[in-house]
């Protein structure tokens, strides 16, 4: 099995830093640079649950351990995803917003995560509501730890610890002789090149985002911007705080994030004793039902906009989807704001919740568009205007941001690498432009390819792209796309149901990329 070595410079010339590589590179310029070499011909950056169902979809097409890598900082694919979603209390026991079809170990969909947990508790509840659902019951949702352990699983199964390579990806960029030279910050070898013939680029959010005002008050009065809490930070300090004295939390956003850390902060109240306040500010405040046509229109009310899933079900693999894909970019944008937006889940347990301290006045919602936050004695003001024009005030003794992550390919070094020197380019909702196959717009590389998936994509032909199904979706796309150029041999019925058949046995693979 291959594995990392170096290269002579045989020109003799002067060394070269990665960050001086011209945007097509030679393997004389990687030599300059005295990086190690490695040699994939597929390889996936990001190592989370995007490049899981493409190493997945790999592995099912019979690609072996030394044509495969996945890089990225962490060990597991679901750590990124598991520490965002504990942050945003979610934690192992609690359930996620994602359907039981939707099994990211697996891209058959069965047995669903519904008829796993009645198999594993020996109770048929969970299976036979699927059946019912939305009508007689609600959407069943798998809990955060079901799906970690499945991830677990299939990792070991598929051989990931073979084919990882631990560490940082600084940059992307054309290989003179075609494909693609990946400079890598590597844990285990140091200074890393890989040469790729084709690559796929799975890294997620930039980063944590604060709201401006929010983010400029930390700035300017670092003294206090412990005080100002961002929901997917750990934030576990503030609950315990919370339960010794009496307080004061404003809660910022109205999407699933700021519902879990609402029902947090009110059942500390009811299981612990907190003597907490919840203000709730809302910017836009849902009255009543949205939507102007019975298309698109969706129950809400309370502030909320209600919605089982961040898109409707048939943007994953009904009309909805099937139209995007005949739309021109502009068009695609203004459909997906449509049948997108801040939303939450309809749960009747958490909605009663709501209802219940809004009456003891432990929970109550103010609209208003932020024009100042300051602080003040042990407290934070936040200044408002509200709809009729007054100005109100609001002091909280903390700020709690649930409004989400950032999004601006810019703002994370290999997408804007990417976009200023390998061709990629911003499609019109400001993200990563990408073909129906998942390739990146710009970046073909002789017959060498770059595809994308995840949230970066969100503007493209599918809608969900930040969602387990979705990820599976772009993967299997893409590796579509590499059979129709010859790259892979066509994952067909046979070679389908015979994987399934090694998946449900559990059966592992060789490095060869054949299974016992």
């Amino acid at each position: 099995m291959d594995t990392a070595r170096g290269i002579a410079d045989p020109t003799g010339t002067a060394p070269m830093t990665a960050d001086d590589l011209p945007a097509v590179v030679s393997a004389s310029d990687i030599a300059r640079t005295g990086r190690r070499v490695l040699r994939r011909r597929f390889v996936t950056v990001g190592a989370g649950m995007g490049s899981l169902a493409m190493v997945h979809m790999w592995r099912l097409a019979g690609v072996a351990d030394d044509d495969l890598c996945a890089v990225g900082p962490l060990r597991s694919p679901s750590d990124t995803y598991e520490y965002l979603a504990t942050n945003s209390q979610i934690p192992r026991t609690e359930r996620l917003r994602s359907d039981s079809g939707s099994t990211i170990d697996a891209i058959w969909g069965w047995p669903g995560y519904a008829l796993r947990e009645s198999v594993e508790d020996r109770n048929p509840t969970q299976a036979l509501r699927v059946l019912g659902e939305p009508i007689v019951s609600e959407f069943f949702t798998p809990k955060a730890g079901q799906v970690y352990r499945s991830v677990e699983r299939e990792t070991e199964r598929i051989g990931w610890d073979r084919i990882l390579q631990p560490g940082w990806v600084r940059l992307i960029r054309r290989a003179e002789s075609g494909g693609y030279w990946i400079i890598v910050d590597s844990l285990e070898h140091g200074e890393l090149a890989i040469a790729a013939e084709h690559v796929h680029i799975a890294v997620g959010y930039p980063g944590v985002a604060l709201l401006p005002d929010l983010q400029e008050f930390r700035t300017d009065h670092p003294e206090a911007g412990y005080r100002i809490v961002n929901s997917y930070e750990p934030h576990e300090y503030l609950y315990d705080e919370l339960r010794q004295r009496k307080s004061v939390v404003l809660v910022r956003g109205s999407g699933i994030v700021a519902s879990r850390v609402l029902q947090r902060l009110l059942d500390d109240i009811e299981q612990h004793g907190a003597k907490t306040e919840v203000i709730h500010l809302f910017r836009t405040y849902v009255g009543d039902s949205q939507g102007t046509s019975a298309r698109f229109r969706r129950p809400g009310g309370g502030g909320f906009a209600y919605q089982a899933f961040n898109y409707p079900k048939s943007s994953w693999g009904g009309q909805l989807r099937a139209e995007l894909e005949t739309l021109d970019g502009e068009q695609r944008a203004a459909l997906i704001d449509k049948m997108g937006g801040t939303n939450t889940a309809p749960r009747r347990s958490w909605r009663r919740q709501l209802k219940r301290h809004t009456k003891t006045g432990t929970y109550r919602q103010v609209h208003g568009v932020v024009t100042g936050v300051a602080p003040i004695d042990e407290a934070i003001r936040t200044t408002i205007r509200r709809q009729d024009g007054s100005v109100g005030v609001l002091d909280a003794t903390y700020v709690l941001d649930a409004t989400g992550l950032q999004a601006d390919p810019a703002t994370h070094p290999l997408y804007a690498d990417l976009i200023a020197r390998s061709g990629a380019r911003r499609n019109p909702k400001g993200r990563l432009a990408v073909e129906p196959t998942f390739e990146v717009t710009g970046t073909a590389s002789g017959s060498g390819r770059m595809y994308a998936s995840g949230a970066m994509t969100l503007g493209g032909v599918y809608a969900g792209v930040d969602s387990f199904l979705g990820l599976q979706y772009a993967a299997l796309r893409a590796v579509d796309h590499m059979a129709e150029i010859g790259a892979l041999p066509r994952i067909g019925p046979i070679r389908s149901a015979t994987g399934w058949l090694k998946w449900a046995t559990n059966r592992p693979y060789r490095p060869d990329g054949d299974s016992r």
